[in-house]
């Protein structure tokens, strides 16, 4: 099973009829969520992207950002 179908599952998962899956589902897409996040916001960072520019595609503040991930990124 590759990345694609994992993810699928666990969208599936997510609307499930039993809460107990369906929770486990939006916990595992939290952390992939997060795990992306750290990921393209290190390669913004490396590419010279702005803690602003960050946070404007993010929709969030810059201090949001920078608290979040300045101990992470160059």
């Amino acid at each position: 099973m590759d990345d694609a179908d994992d993810t699928a599952g666990t969208l599936t998962a997510a609307t499930a009829g039993d809460p107990a899956t369906g929770l486990r589902a939006v916990r595992s897409l939290r952390v992939l969520a997060d795990r992306l996040e750290t990921l393209q916001v290190g390669r913004a960072r490396e590419l010279g992207w702005s803690w602003q520019d960050i946070a404007e595609a993010l929709g969030v503040s810059r201090q949001a950002v920078h608290q979040k991930h300045h101990r992470r990124t160059p």
